[in-house]
């Protein structure tokens, strides 16, 4: 028993010699010597505050978000029972100016019988659509307003951004007002389909929350400019996944004096749709690996005016035939620029206006020839 008793003696003192001794160690180490463990979470929590600093988000917050409104339309629908009902959605906006001027999305206003607009101060006024880019989602809404009680928003210059830089989303999703959420740049030079079908080229993509609600609200800069309007998201689920479209607010100053001032801004249109002719397709095809191959046009579209053909329709027995089919002009130039994307047709005719001509050099059956299209304006709808 004495035996037993010496051991567990001789144990207690061999455990508090090493636990002083572990102790003296640690206290005269450097900090670098400090666990990594507890280094690392100190360093990730320095970096997180560098990246999200709260007083930048903070001061861009209460120096813009009263700025920022909501906006509700309602509709009138027709109802097989009871005839004509009123039917609500809403959106967000910003203000541009001390005249009352709100930018907001196309979508978000297009076709309201009326609008509805809650400013900061819980203020609800009367808003009307003034002019609209439904080929860009965007529109202009006027409120009267005395100044005094109007925050006006800077804009900014998108075509300044870079990957990474901090990005700031104000918007009204799900109806929960002036919500702030904050990522990066994500992306630059995103094309987009708007609710028109046209494609919306150099879109700013994010990963800061965009959801239902914040369509047209700000998107901006940790100087607190308007970089962008908050208008899509890719997602499964209809909520936040971290892919966010926002129109580029260059794109928006290009048209809103004349937005403002009552017009509808048209797009010119060719009415093609085509891929560009890869080294693969080209194999496929037998053709040279150049231009864009057209794949359809559009039943009296410029392009049908003008003599364009796309290939032949896959028949509807074989949806999973992934192969194009032969038959197809291949678009070389337009007015002499070399094309090799549709895209790159795109923005070339973004530069035209409807009702001017356009010289398109094309490949059919090996040889080259050049027809003449005259722009017309983006349909509403289009249909094949």
């Amino acid at each position: 028993m004495i035996s037993f008793l010496k051991n567990i003696v001789i144990v207690l003192f061999a455990m508090i010699v090493g636990a002083a001794t572990m102790f003296v160690y640690f206290h005269n180490q450097p900090s670098s010597a400090i666990s990594p463990l507890v280094a690392s979470a100190e360093s990730a929590s320095t970096n997180r505050a560098s990246i999200l600093d709260e007083d930048t988000i903070s001061s861009v917050y209460e120096r813009v978000s009263p700025a920022v409104v909501y906006i509700t339309r309602t509709d009138l629908v027709v109802d097989p029972f009871f005839g004509s009902v009123p039917r609500t959605g809403a959106g967000s906006g910003v203000i541009i100016d001390d005249q009352g001027h709100i930018l907001t999305n196309n979508h978000v206003v297009n076709g309201a019988n009326n609008l509805e607009v809650t400013l900061a101060n819980g203020d609800k006024v009367e808003g009307k659509l003034l002019g609209s880019d439904p080929g860009n989602d965007l529109a202009v809404v006027k409120i009267d307003v005395d100044k005094s009680k109007l925050t006006v928003a800077p804009l900014g210059d998108s075509s300044k951004l870079k990957v990474g830089q901090l990005a700031i989303a104000i918007g009204n999703p799900f109806g929960l007002e002036r919500t702030v959420t904050v990522g990066v740049i994500s992306s630059l030079g995103r094309t987009y389909a708007s609710s028109s079908g046209r494609s919306i080229r150099d879109m700013i993509q994010t990963d800061a929350a965009i959801n239902p609600g914040n369509s047209g609200g700000p998107l901006l800069n940790s100087n607190g400019e308007v970089i962008g309007l908050n208008t899509a998201i890719e997602s499964p689920v209809q909520g936040s996944v971290g892919i966010g479209f926002a129109i580029p607010i260059n794109t928006a100053k290009n048209n809103i004096d004349d937005m403002i001032a009552g017009k509808t801004i048209s797009h010119p249109w060719l009415g093609i749709s085509g891929t560009q002719v890869t080294s693969s397709l080209a194999k496929q095809l037998n053709i040279p690996a150049e231009g864009v191959y057209v794949v359809s046009v559009v039943q009296g579209s410029p392009a049908d005016d003008a003599g364009l053909r796309g290939a032949p329709q896959i028949s509807a027995r074989n949806p999973n035939n992934t192969r194009v089919p032969k038959g197809g002009d291949v678009i070389l130039a337009v007015d002499g620029k070399k094309v090799n994307k549709v895209e790159e047709i795109a923005s070339y005719l973004d530069t035209k206006k409807v009702g001017d001509t356009v010289k398109i050099t094309i490949r059919r059956n090996g040889n080259e020839m050049e027809l003449t299209a005259t722009l017309a304006e983006w349909p509403d709808q289009i249909n094949d």
